[in-house]
């Protein structure tokens, strides 16, 4: 396969890969067709030779014109340099800083910031985004520990058919004051695609910027409490289908029903927002929501107005609707003005019960309190798509490439930025979102943090193995994160499991970024080489060490062999189903004599006690120097299902499963605290702020008979 010469330098003039090395260290090398069409998606014609020639001519000359790179990043207490720059001599210059807080010379000490650097020779001038970012972020002081929860599946007896953000504020409260915990790390919290799904997963959202008001405790909401009359009785009507919906739930008689939720509460809370008005209290509050959020705010309750009228495929719009700075659309948000009003209102309450659960967490005494998920990448016919649709890459999708997990590679169906577009933006469409996330958090989970340096396109159309990476600006995009950070005082948590580029985690962990180690994947030599086991002294310290995530099973299903027999049941396998139990047994026994060596799992536990290896699995992440230990929610009821199986949206439950015990029955979040495995769990952990030396024997606690003071019920 020959690729004509400009057709290469081109892609490598924009990031583009024109090979790539496997997770097996093979060298695959990128089709002409796909560089093609990677380019076009960035605004470059390759289509011809001749036109490769022109557009690399093109430039070259731009580049050669041009005085700054597309961007200048440095870390306080450094000051940038003309002369590191390469500029010419007798070049002059200065630093614009943010938000118009005036100038500063460039030999000035800098605030961290997003400024813009202008110089200037005696023909021309040019400018660029100059980033100045602490050195590193803080990291939590001692060992903290907490639940690892998909917030929908935590209902409480007072829920409307899913979790929300009030039973997430008790829940809160609870681990901090009665189990020590030093924070709950959430699933993605983002506004998600309207109308029923297949597969409603968090991680493709319609926005990344909002979160979704179908979180909201609609009777939490001040004004609710002041309804009366018609909208009373049509409020409290939805009330009470919500609240049968929910016992439904509970009694494990129906899955969770984000739709039937959705219309329930949005109709209580048109009620709300039509027949009761703010307090003038209230009323300022509102719109300093207002002013704070802005443009962004406004494209977003008008992509809702809109897709109410017109469904939530913008694409599919009338012509005029699907650019969000046209004439049309200024003359449709004027005549949906209620309706972009009230999403508007929505926006700001659920920022507001956001805002209290984080508030709860802490004064509870959580030192971190919430963690707040990052998804990806956002649906393509969603809010953010068609707000921000100039900075996406149009007919691409990210994913990953072929690799032993997925001999096929994997679409995720998402578009990803344009480095070149997120550059001439100053970097300002992410840290909005970013901004957006870190608000109520006392951290932030990036997911596929490896994103911040490449990311696998897909070109519309064609099987995931026919991507290729383009590269980002990994200086500006981790500067980006890290300054939203700093300014929120929050820690950051890189999702770094699969493959990951050489060199990658060292990075990450130099400006302070966690890591994410799960202890399915932890084994010397690596998930390509197992050579048993990874004990735990020689886990990562800067990451959360967790045993599982929402993607695989649960503890007890991987400890009973039931994830197999799953797959089996739904027609997954790939293999011989005996084939498949045999491999998994063996995975599994490899760390049950782990646990054995470790003196976590006395001979004979195992058989007397069926919790005996769940137990001694999470005393062994105590044994790890991890600065942050999660544990997943449905581990402490004996779950035995998987919130979500990868690839299987038309044949198993993904995402609208509520937590339950062994035998599937529905747990509540009022039972936590006497549930005896959870009890059992809860106990191994000290309180948080402690040393990561402090040790838990599972077999030195109480039995689920003996009284603890922690248990408690949620109030």
């Amino acid at each position: 396969m020959t690729v004509p010469d400009a057709l290469l330098r081109l892609a490598h003039a924009h990031g583009v890969a024109t090979s790539y090395t496997t997770d097996r260290g093979a060298r695959v090398d990128v089709a002409p067709d796909t560089l093609v069409a990677v380019l076009a998606a960035c605004g470059v014609d390759a289509a011809t030779p001749a036109a490769a020639r022109e557009a690399l001519a093109a430039h070259e000359h731009r580049r050669a014109t041009r005085l700054l790179p597309p961007s200048v990043v440095t870390r306080q207490p450094e000051t940038p340099r003309l002369e590191g720059l390469g500029l010419p001599h007798g070049t002059t210059g200065h630093v614009e800083l943010e938000h118009g807080a005036g100038t500063a010379a460039l030999l000035d000490p800098l605030p961290v910031g997003l400024h813009t650097l202008h110089v200037r020779t005696a023909d021309r001038g040019d400018s660029c985004p100059l980033l100045v970012t602490p050195e590193r972020l803080r990291t939590p002081e001692g060992r903290h520990w907490g639940f690892v929860v998909q917030l929908y599946s935590v209902l409480s007896r007072r829920s409307w058919g899913m979790g929300d953000l009030g039973d997430l504020a008790d829940l809160a409260e609870w681990s901090a004051r009665e189990a020590g915990a030093g924070f709950v790390q959430l699933g993605p919290l983002h506004a998600a695609e309207p109308g029923p799904l297949t597969d409603p997963s968090p991680y493709r959202p319609s926005s990344r910027r909002f979160p979704d008001p179908l979180h909201l405790r609609v009777e939490a909401v001040p004004e609710y409490a002041y309804l009366d009359g018609a909208a009373r009785h049509m409020a409290d009507a939805c009330a009470a289908r919500a609240r049968a919906l929910n016992d439904e739930v509970l009694r494990g008689g129906s899955l969770i029903d984000r739709e039937a939720v959705r219309a329930l509460k949005l109709s209580a809370l048109r009620h709300v927002h039509q027949a009761v008005p703010l307090t003038p209290g209230r009323a300022a509050s509102f719109a300093a929501y207002l002013e704070r959020e802005g443009r962004e705010l406004t494209d977003f309750a008008t992509w809702c107005a809109l897709a109410e009228v017109h469904g939530g495929t913008w694409q599919t719009w009338p012509a005029g609707l699907r650019d969000p700075r046209s004439a049309a659309v200024a003359r449709a948000r004027s005549e949906l003005a209620d309706a972009v009003a009230f999403h508007q209102w929505l926006a700001w309450l659920t920022d507001e019960q956001l805002a209290g659960a984080q508030h709860r967490a802490v004064a509870a005494g959580m030192p971190i309190g919430l963690v707040h998920d990052l998804a990806v990448g956002v649906s393509p016919h969603g809010a953010d798509a068609w707000a921000y649709q100039r900075f996406l890459a149009a007919g691409m999708s990210v994913g990953a490439p072929p690799d032993d997990f997925n001999p096929r590679g994997q679409d995720w169906g998402q578009p990803p930025w344009r480095p070149d577009a997120l550059a001439a933006a100053a970097y300002r469409p992410l840290a909005g979102l970013l901004r957006a996330g870190l608000r109520h958090a006392g951290a932030l989970r990036v997911d596929h943090v490896m994103g911040l340096f490449r990311l696998w396109w897909v070109p519309q159309g064609r099987p995931p193995g026919e991507g290729t990476y383009v590269r980002y600006d990994a200086d500006a995009l981790l500067g980006v994160l890290m300054l939203e950070a700093h300014r929120a005082g929050a820690t950051v948590i890189g999702e770094d499991l699969g493959t990951v580029e050489a060199g990658v985690r060292g990075r990450l962990a130099e400006r302070g970024v966690l890591g994410t180690s799960v202890q399915r994947f932890e084994y010397i030599g690596g998930s390509e080489g197992r050579h048993g086991p990874l004990p735990p002294e020689q886990w990562r310290t800067d990451c959360l060490a967790t045993l599982t995530t929402h993607d695989l099973p649960t503890t007890a299903a991987w400890l009973s062999g039931e994830h197999v027999a799953l797959r089996a049941r739904l027609g997954l396998l790939t293999r011989p189903e005996a084939e498949e139990k045999a491999e998994a047994a063996a995975e599994r026994d490899g760390w049950l004599a782990e646990l054995a060596r470790l003196g976590l799992l006395p001979a004979g536990d195992g058989e007397a006690d069926p919790d005996a290896a769940l137990l001694a699995l999470h005393a062994l992440l105590l044994r790890t120097p991890a600065r942050m230990l999660g544990v997943w929610l449905p581990d402490t009821t004996g779950d035995l299902r998987p919130q979500n199986l990868p690839g299987t949206s038309t044949v198993h439950p993904n995402w609208r499963l509520p937590v339950a015990d062994a035998t599937g029955r529905p747990v509540a979040l009022e039972e936590l605290p006497e549930h005896p495995l959870v009890r059992r769990v809860i106990q191994l952990f000290p309180r948080s702020g402690s040393s990561p030396s402090s040790r838990s024997s599972p077999s030195s606690r109480s039995s689920p008979s003996s009284p603890s003071s922690r248990g408690s019920r949620v109030h």
